[in-house]
């Protein structure tokens, strides 16, 4: 184990977040459209995305404390002090574009998952509205079994949240 296996797993972590903000941009794409059938298959997939990138995580913070302890540093240190701490040679180079890497993608990812959770709370605000401004109370019945207060009146509902 070493400097190489830390490179390789940060490599696959790395995939894996590319994939995560992938599938983010896709849920986006289908709550713009309208698309919510699809909502519950995208929000599965992001779940199964985020249990591989934890586990990615968690192997490559193993692979880390080994390498610092290799290299004289706590073995809980961050990236950034291992970088520091690397040897004379390519590894500093290398390692540190991992952690700029991984640092965009992650702001990236936190962005758009933001701007999804803002999109979905203003849909379902929407939707709440609406249903409580159709202005019927359904648990109500009167004498003859209707809605106590049965409007036939027409009402008008907006389809694109």
């Amino acid at each position: 184990m070493g400097t190489n296996e830390l490179s390789a797993l940060l490599w696959k972590e790395r995939e894996l977040l590319e994939l995560l903000h992938f599938k983010l941009e896709e849920e986006h794409l289908l709550l713009v459209s309208g698309k919510s059938q699809w909502i519950p298959l995208a929000t599965r997939e992001i779940e199964n995305i985020l249990e591989k990138v934890h586990a990615a995580g968690l192997a490559r913070a193993l692979e880390a404390s080994q390498l610092a302890s290799t290299w004289g540093i706590d073995a809980a240190s961050p990236l950034s002090r291992i970088i520091e701490a690397a040897p004379p040679g390519p590894w500093n180079e290398i390692l540190t574009a991992h952690l700029t890497a991984l640092r965009n993608t992650t702001a990236e990812i936190t962005r758009l998952r933001d701007a999804n959770e803002q999109y979905l709370r203003a849909a379902y605000r929407s939707t709440q509205e609406t249903l409580a401004n159709l202005g019927e109370d359904t648990s109500l019945y009167g004498p003859s079994g209707t809605s106590a207060g049965h409007n036939s009146g027409a009402h008008i509902i907006d389809t694109n949240l």
